[in-house]
């Protein structure tokens, strides 16, 4: 199993690795611990660098399965053998706007739900935007100004943005770390991380985040949409985006 640097260290954007596995026909190795996020909950994977020396080998994409994560590698750049050692370097300007961008869509999570008591229906994200769709069966067009008041004030806050893990039985246990209208937990997951931004949401969670809430920026509510009687989808960008 490959070592998740991300999962606890958010911050680190390199590290030495070795080669466990290549698979020539797919373009892709196994890593024995890495930078790169792999993807999932709305979160695209991460992009960046594998260098042996001053070779560089551009990956392209990461993916993971019950062996580990998997890095993708530019076709014209060639690919290692197992047991080469090498450094794992994630693109950090594209990985730290995500994170903003993920801490601030599960902040906008926790003021709709304070607000509302409703359920995430769908989400995803880009680099500095993103969006989620709710159940808002009593939406107003004049509540688009004063949730983006909120939002930002709660950002301002300067909350810690904490991360734990749980048994799955006690996960289970704990309906309130579901925000979304279907829990999306793999029957198989037998440990939960549970991404805490401390006094406005808490809920499980596998991608990366910021530490602090100020670390966000200001953000604008860009567009509501309708999805349906009763669901709409918030679309939010960095102000800096």
């Amino acid at each position: 199993m490959t070592e998740r640097i991300y999962s606890t260290r958010q911050y680190e954007r390199e590290t030495t690795a070795t080669v466990v596995d290549v698979d020539r026909d797919d373009g892709r190795v196994l890593l024995d611990r890495t930078v790169f996020y792999p993807g999932g909950g709305g979160q695209p994977h991460d992009v960046g660098d594998l260098w042996i020396g001053d070779d560089r080998l551009r990956v392209v994409r990461v993916g993971d399965d019950g062996r580990g994560v998997w890095h993708w590698l530019d076709p014209g750049d060639g690919l290692p053998g197992a047991g080469q050692q090498l450094s794992a370097r994630v693109d950090w300007d594209r990985r730290y706007r995500l994170m903003r961008t993920h801490t601030a869509m599960h902040a906008l999570c926790g003021v709709v739900w304070s607000r509302f008591a409703s359920p995430v229906t769908g989400g995803n994200m880009e680099p500095g935007e993103g969006r989620l769709d709710f159940e808002l069966p009593a939406w107003d067009p004049e509540d688009r100004d004063p949730l983006e008041d909120e939002l930002n004030r709660q950002l301002l806050a300067a909350r810690p943005v904490e991360v734990s893990f749980l048994p799955r039985d006690d996960a289970d246990r704990d309906p309130s770390l579901i925000r979304t209208k279907v829990s999306l937990l793999p029957s198989s997951l037998r440990q939960v991380r549970v991404v805490d931004i401390v006094g406005l949401d808490r809920q499980a969670d596998g991608g990366t985040h910021v530490a602090d809430t100020t670390e966000v920026g200001r953000i604008r509510i860009v567009k509501v949409e309708s999805k349906g009687k009763g669901f709409r989808r918030i679309r939010l960008r960095l102000d800096d985006a």
